[in-house]
């Protein structure tokens, strides 16, 4: 077929075998490629509600997009997939950068890996050769040092996937970074803490295999426009990245500031704008494969206290998770800790909040230094936020170990009312873009796939003036009152850029003015399945909707679509959007409608049929034929309760009907007092007289003392 190799690399890292195997061309004109190939894949295997998630069970996925590598615009994303430790759902993860095009020059499309080496391992793909290696060298090292060894032993020309110390401390939200300091992240999720599970350091991608186009010369004709329309839209981003834009979102009243208390903060903004110190550190713009854009920007600090820092410099999102949401108005300390976050190996979007969550117990005296070794957190300490992203990351000190567990796990354990002021949909720690300014992003963050993800829709976007003329929106979207139109306008913004991933093109294309038309002009010329864009949105949709069966199938349902509570009934004292609360469930109601998703938010029998995805209906689900339940329930002891079992993590205890949390815990020893509990479904709970069903995972966190 075209714009693909048809094959995948399927890995056992328990038993050591590697196989080809092939992937039809229905399954991608189906599924597309890249995440939402990996999620029928996936479902394929089996019920994921079934798979422990730090388990050798859990499947990890790398697949290219459909266009990732034929030279398509932007064409570089590798999706991570898996279920996700952090959120107990769906699980990914997408990388830009050269990793994507170096896989698909191996000759496979993807990568799948399976069970858990006993040692220390990675994997070589090339088009010649196929090895599991030997990591024990490796493990430990930052992934900045494992970039530069790898490229030793095996050359520049190819790339270079890895995890850090985050990732093989399995802190729950641990990234799969790509090619080292140039630190393209497959950030969210936690997919770097499942790699960790399997004890796989990394892979090394390279080869000279290439692809083919249905109808190049079509392609060619058309493609030079478009290029000429990125370029004229996305100057901005080329000229400055995406920290360019930080005042501008100060001033649509969208910057979370003081963990999402405060309303204004324009002179730091201003401070923190790349504007303030590209002049100074910027060493050269950076380029991900095949992409006209240029956003990324790499710096070299000189002076003191961080002289020769070298490395990607932060994005937006960073800047406003390390900068403003903590108060610090400083560049020094955001582009520290976006290095940090980079070398370690986790995600700088949940590590920033679950650090404004810190500071914030800390403040109202429910957490002290004798938690935290002394550590004195105040908002505003650049210092003391470095220090303790350092602890996260490598798990050192009983509370940073329980904050990489993410801020919903963390809460529960500490308790007092610390869950006012985490900031997390289904365990995802939300992005930092407010739906309190921008309202239709309430119904985005309350239904993506992930969790409290802001790409899922981009309607900020929409607010701000950027247009597809495909859409019929015309200029900026006033997006101060909630109204039933949002949820048009998500559903349409969640079909489009639902595709972006599995297409394995950047989603910042859409500030470009590449809207589903192009797509679909794209899907027909390289793929060659004919379609047009009502076409494309559709398989958008099907995505859209797979994921969601997904999520259905780990205990997902409507209750779970919903806002964190400051967000939805604390308004901001000042600014722009100063007082305005999203109406979540009016917009989120008529997006079900839109959907064709039940009440309870399972997609209906008919919406199933429509888009052809009956064999992973979940509504009425099916035992998968030759699968009994398994007879037991496992519970999973984190910290220092792994000590009542005698050091181990994991204890499988007979399933017997009827028995409680309680009665299980009570078998292994743990005093009632010292632990609260997560069953499997990602449902956090005290009720210690629940009845978990075989097969059932239950995860024991320790409780902390208030200081």
């Amino acid at each position: 077929m075209h714009s693909a190799h048809g094959r995948f690399l399927d890995v056992d890292l328990s038993t050591r075998r590697l196989t080809s195997r092939e992937l039809p061309a229905e399954r991608w004109e189906k599924f597309v490629g890249g995440s939402g190939l990996a999620c029928a894949m996936l479902l394929d295997e089996g019920d994921p509600s079934r798979v422990d998630v730090l388990g050798p069970d859990n499947t990890l996925v790398f697949m290219a997009g459909l266009f990732t590598g034929t030279g398509v615009p932007s064409a570089c994303k590798i999706n991570v997939c898996a279920r996700s430790p952090l959120t107990n759902g769906w699980g990914e993860a997408a990388g830009s950068g050269e990793f994507g095009t170096c896989l698909r020059a191996s000759g496979f499309d993807g990568v799948v890996v399976r069970g858990r080496s006993e040692k220390p391992v990675y994997l070589l793909v090339t088009d010649e050769r196929q090895e599991i290696c030997d990591a024990g060298d490796l493990w430990g090292r930052d992934t900045f040092e494992t970039h530069a060894e790898l490229t030793a032993r095996h050359g520049d020309k190819g790339s270079v996937a890895a995890i850090g110390p985050a990732g093989e401390s399995l802190v729950r939200y641990a990234s799969v970074m790509l090619d080292g300091p140039v630190a393209r992240a497959c950030g969210r999720t936690g997919m770097g803490a499942v790699m960790g599970s399997k004890r796989l350091k990394a892979i090394c991608a390279a080869g000279r295999q290439r692809l083919t186009m249905a109808d190049k010369a079509a392609y060619k004709a058309g493609v030079a426009g478009d290029l000429a329309t990125m370029r004229q839209y996305a100057k901005g981003l080329h000229d400055w990245s995406t920290a360019g834009g930080v005042e501008a979102v100060e001033f649509f009243g969208d910057l979370p500031i003081n963990n999402w208390r405060l309303g204004s903060y324009r002179e730091g903004a201003k401070k923190l704008a790349a504007q303030s110190y590209h002049p100074k550190w910027l060493v050269k713009h950076h380029t991900c494969a095949a992409c006209p854009i240029r956003c990324g920007k790499i710096l070299r600090v000189e002076g003191q206290p961080m002289d020769g820092l070298y490395g990607h410099g932060p994005e937006y999102e960073t800047t406003a998770g390390f900068g403003s949401n903590l108060l610090i108005d400083e560049p020094l300390y955001v582009i520290h800790a976006n290095t940090l976050c980079n070398r370690l190996g986790v995600d700088t979007m949940s590590t920033a909040s679950c650090v404004a969550f810190a500071f914030e117990c800390f403040e109202r005296g429910i957490i002290g230094q004798a938690d935290l070794d002394g550590l004195v957190l105040r908002f505003g300490d650049g210092a003391a936020m470095i220090e303790l992203v350092r602890r996260i990351a490598l798990r050192e000190g009983s509370l940073p170990t329980l904050l990489g567990e993410g801020s919903r796990r963390a809460a529960a354990s500490i308790g007092r009312g610390s869950d006012a002021f985490t900031i997390e949909v289904k365990g995802l720690e939300v992005a930092f873009h407010d739906p309190r300014a921008h309202v239709s992003m309430a119904a985005n963050y309350a239904t993506a796939a992930r969790g409290g993800d802001h790409l899922d829709a981009l309607t900020y976007f929409l607010a701000r003036g950027t247009q597809v003329a495909d859409f019929g929106f015309d200029g900026a979207l006033e997006d101060l009152k909630s109204t039933p139109e949002k949820g048009d306008v998500v559903y349409k913004m969640q079909n489009f850029l639902g595709l972006h991933n599995s297409l394995g093109i950047c989603k910042f294309l859409y500030i470009g003015r590449i809207g589903p038309s192009v797509l679909a002009r794209w899907v027909s010329q390289v793929a060659g399945f004919p379609v047009d864009m009502e076409g494309v949105l559709r398989m958008g949709e099907r995505l859209v909707q797979l994921k969601r069966l997904y999520n259905v199938r780990c205990g997902v349902r409507s209750k779970d679509d919903r806002l964190p509570k400051r967000l939805q009934t604390e308004p901001r004292p000042d600014g722009r959007s100063g007082g305005v609360l999203p109406d979540t469930p009016l917009m989120v109601d008529r997006l079900y409608e839109l959907r064709g998703w039940a009440a309870d938010g399972i997609p209906t029998r008919a919406t199933v049929e429509r888009f052809g995805l009956e064999a992973y209906d979940v509504a009425r689900p099916q035992p998968t034929a030759g699968q009994a339940p398994t007879p037991s329930v496992t519970l999973v002891l984190h910290a220092n309760l792994s000590r009542y079992a005698g050091d181990r993590e994991r204890v499988e205890l007979p399933f017997r009907p009827g028995a409680t949390i309680a009665d299980y815990v009570h078998d292994v020893g743990i005093p009632a007092h010292e632990y609260y509990a997560v069953v499997h479904r990602g449902e956090v709970t005290r009720d210690f007289n629940e009845v978990p069903a075989t097969g059932a995972v239950v995860e024991l966190l320790p409780l902390v003392s208030g200081g």
